[in-house]
């Protein structure tokens, strides 16, 4: 009889397969080991640390043979902060990788026989991302600003992260300095006492524009003037500060109300030949090149020639409709927060959209009240959250009968249970393209096409 794996026990592995999290997968006499920051390819001696009854997990005691698409991670924080899963394989091999997750995800999941198109890869890896979220801690004179290490809210003190533009680099050194010299008290999460949580940063990629704020535990801070110079100092380009209060004991970064301290509201971006506003509670992609693929892959599926009407469920602040109304012969886009329901009236306003309204509400609600007025879709988008669509919603745009659905997702998983549901009610999924949003990290964005079945 085989022995029994246990803690601490070393044994050769050959690493065979990864999780979208980044995990090298082997097996040791039909029990999955799982190992960090493994890639596929490796032989490895793996360290044992847990042993479950299906799986057991280890870590890399020493690399006999590195795969061929291993490389020296960039980033010294990589194996300590919980950002990036690939800085130690190749680009290459990355997008190899999340072609084959969402491949999968559409064959065991979906039952779906279709292969999805190559994935659209991003030009750039390094800088793309135009926000970001600071978590802070420590003491005005031991500050730690980065992000929260794997399942902890230990913070990773890394203020040159890169995934994100260098002028967020300036913003930082700009907010240490007044926090030191204006001895801001920095949150702790165990008490709930301290003013500064978050430091929250977004940049308009196309305009260049920057706008800083503030998420503290209270409704001012000290000197704002200060910070407003410092910030000038490291960022010609800031155009706004403000001030988010988050009072709340929890661990959701932003709260409900902000107010300017300075500037403007907001930001402007220029996407798909579009203006967008962008406000901090907007929902706004955070690669903004990748970004515009996606939805000129989406407008492809889309197939509109002028005498469409395009329903856009989860619109957000109206982009993808928006960026589609100059091909539609009316928008009507349908979310669920009233904020980002104002940018996207506001947005068309920027943009001189007069064929597009929107609608304030739940996604499957709105829908089935737009049947009920006769609305008659002929193109219906959907982009909802990681968690897909519900059956109801998906019950009810089957009922509107739309010629076309083009699907969105940013979590193949969910993608694909919900084509086998519309495949159940005869919508066929004609093609999927994954669009790598998120490079060297496990995340992976992937755009359907769906047609009647005629």
């Amino acid at each position: 009889m085989p022995k029994q794996l246990k803690k601490n026990d070393r044994i050769p592995l050959a690493i065979t397969g990864v999780t979208a999290e980044g995990s090298g997968v082997g097996h040791d006499k039909g029990l999955a080991v799982f190992v960090a920051n493994a890639a596929q390819g490796d032989q490895i001696i793996a360290h044992i640390i847990k042993v479950k009854k299906n799986y057991a997990v280890a870590r890399i005691h020493q690399i006999v043979t590195p795969s061929p698409d291993r490389v020296k991670p960039d980033c010294p924080v990589f194996q300590q902060c919980g950002g990036c899963a690939w800085r130690h394989i190749t680009y290459e091999a990355e997008c190899r990788l999340k072609e084959q997750q969402v491949a999968d995800a559409l064959s065991r999941i979906g039952h779906l026989n279709i292969t999805p198109q190559p994935i659209l890869a991003a030009d750039e890896t390094d800088g793309y991302r135009n926000k970001a979220q600071f978590p802070v801690g420590g003491t005005a004179q031991e500050l730690k600003i980065g992000f929260f290490a794997p399942r902890s809210h230990r913070i990773v003190d890394c203020r040159a992260c890169r995934l994100q533009p260098s002028v967020f680099e300036g913003a930082l050194r700009a907010f240490s300095r007044w926090i030191a010299e204006n001895n801001v008290s920095v949150y702790n999460e165990e008490t709930g006492e301290g003013l500064l949580r978050h430091i929250y940063l977004r940049q308009a990629q196309a305009t260049g524009e920057v706008m800083t704020c503030a998420v503290v535990n209270g409704n001012e801070i000290p000197a704002p003037e200060l910070l407003v110079g410092e910030l000038l100092r490291e960022v010609p380009a800031l155009k706004s500060l403000l001030l988010n209060e988050n009072t709340a004991r929890t661990n959701v970064v932003l709260g409900l109300r902000c107010k300017t301290l300075w500037g403007g509201d907001g930001i402007v971006d220029e996407l798909c030949g579009l203006r967008f506003f962008i406000s901090p509670l907007s929902f706004y992609q955070v690669n903004r090149a990748q970004a515009e693929r996606l939805y000129r892959k989406a407008a492809e599926y889309a197939a509109l020639t002028g005498a469409e009407t395009l329903l856009d469920l989860y619109c957000g602040t109206g982009t993808i409709g928006l960026t589609m109304a100059g091909k539609a012969k009316q928008v009507i886009g349908v979310e669920a927060v009233s904020e980002a329901v104002e940018d996207a009236q506001r947005n068309a306003a920027l943009n001189g959209i007069a064929n597009a309204r929107f609608i304030c509400g739940d996604a499957a609600l709105a829908a089935h009240q737009l049947a009920e007025e006769g609305v008659q879709p002929d193109v219906i988008v959907i982009d909802p959250p990681r968690k897909g669509c519900d059956a109801q919603l998906i019950d009810t745009i089957v009922e509107m009968a739309p010629r076309r659905v083009v699907y969105v997702s940013c979590a193949p998983a969910t993608l694909a249970r919900d084509l086998k549901l519309f495949a159940e009610q005869g919508y066929e999924t004609r093609e999927a393209t994954p669009v790598d949003l998120f490079p060297r990290t496990g995340h992976v964005e992937t755009v359907a096409l769906l047609e009647q079945r005629v």
